[in-house]
């Protein structure tokens, strides 16, 4: 029923924007256009596209799947390409779900509040996943947060390949995704080079071709943007009218720090929340679009690295993020709150206590029954309308995400 009432939800909101939507769809259809264009054309598409167009900032895979949209007259293309990425934010709610029902696996957890827990969340992460994927059709977004969706889940599952392969996609549709690799630490240590192999292989497959084919398809790192009055930055000294040059690798570096830190304190589960703090509180620009990408780690956050049954953080991050748009009128103050933001809830995910997923006592490795937990007595597992649970395996409640703690 959870899942009903999200599907309701996710087209009664494609229904109100999808008439005004496609904002930036034409990038998106342009940049299929040239990546299938090869030797033919003026030369300024296959292998040269970022060289001649560093205004795409979208990945390789992003302009690939796009380009399958061409065929159709353009605005069909675009109504086709709206509904299949409001689509996958319901796949998006359900891989949550079930990462973290796999994740809770032999601790007790109430699979009916979970659920709950997951509709709850999913109502506030909707509207901006629409945002990002009717209102402004950005395919690269999309792409990059579902496969780093998927990406939690092969955590969850301990599958070292899958997790490198699904994080370089997230890369190879869309750079800023790179501040998501630290989830590869949220598997075990042996693991570790194995998923960093499958990550590394598969981003240089996906980009190492346009670097070597034109040298100056790195002009493409260097596109600048105008630095908006309600950004961070400019809270932060940035009075620079355009994108500060140290802007792009000071995103990637913090993102990547404050997620070893998130896997390091056990909060794995923060990682996507973080890396996003770290994008929209040093970028120039305050389009409502990259709220999405902050919805997804909230979401994360909350289904998989609490226990509450309120998932208060999807809603705070929506209210206070998109909200301030329509409500703060001064673009100062808009830029304060999110400062403000990104700074309260990396504090709160990296230092509050929470609670684990079950009991810490006993003998490494040794096999302990069901936590009592905050969420009341577990489903019976063959019960009606019980969460899908992947088959059971030993595990250990205490030991961690499966992540070397």
């Amino acid at each position: 029923m959870h899942l009903v009432l999200l599907t309701a939800w996710t087209v009664l909101w494609f229904m109100i924007v999808e008439p005004h939507g496609g904002f930036s769809w034409h990038y998106l259809r342009a940049g299929g256009e040239l990546i299938y264009q090869g030797g033919s054309g003026d030369g300024t598409g296959g292998l040269n596209l970022y060289a001649h167009h560093p205004e795409l900032q979208m990945g390789p895979i992003s302009f690939l799947t796009a380009g399958l949209f061409n065929p159709f007259p353009e605005a069909t293309g675009q109504f086709l390409a709206a509904a299949l990425m409001s689509a996958l934010g319901l796949v998006i709610l359900v891989l949550a779900g079930r990462s973290a029902a796999h994740h809770f696996l032999g601790t007790g957890t109430n699979h009916q509040r979970l659920r709950q827990r997951v509709l709850i969340a999913g109502l506030a992460f909707i509207p901006m996943w629409i945002e990002v994927a009717v209102r402004f059709g950005h395919l690269d977004d999309v792409l990059a947060l579902f496969f780093t969706a998927l990406a939690v889940r092969a955590v969850t599952s301990g599958n070292a390949a899958l997790t490198g392969a699904f994080l370089a996609l997230a890369m190879d549709s869309k750079p800023t995704a790179l501040a998501f690799v630290p989830l590869l630490l949220a598997l075990p240590r042996d693991r570790w080079l194995k998923a960093g192999l499958w990550c590394a292989g598969l981003v240089a497959v996906a980009w190492l071709p346009f670097f070597l084919g034109d040298a100056q398809s790195f002009a493409a790192a260097k596109f600048a943007i105008p630095n908006q009055p309600a950004s961070a930055l400019r809270w932060l000294g940035a009075d620079d009218p355009e994108t500060p040059g140290w802007v792009r690798p000071a995103q990637f570096g913090l993102g990547l720090v404050l997620g070893g830190l998130a896997v390091w304190r056990g909060r794995w589960a923060a990682v996507v929340l973080l890396g996003a703090n770290a994008r929209i509180v040093l970028d120039p620009s305050v389009y409502t679009y990259y709220t999405a990408s902050v919805l997804l780690g909230t979401l994360l956050w909350d289904v998989i690295g609490q226990r509450r049954l309120v998932p208060w953080w999807s809603w705070l991050a929506l209210l206070v993020l998109y909200g301030s748009v329509f409500a703060v009128p001064d673009d100062s103050a808009r830029g304060l709150i999110r400062l403000a933001f990104v700074a309260v809830s990396t504090a709160y995910v990296l230092l509050w206590p929470v609670r684990e997923r079950g009991d810490r006592g006993g003998r490494r490795g040794q096999r302990r029954p069901p936590a009592r937990t905050d969420e009341g007595p577990a489903e019976e597992a063959a019960g009606p309308g019980a969460w899908p649970a992947p088959p059971t395996t030993p595990t250990t409640p205490w030991a961690g995400p499966p992540a070397a703690r």
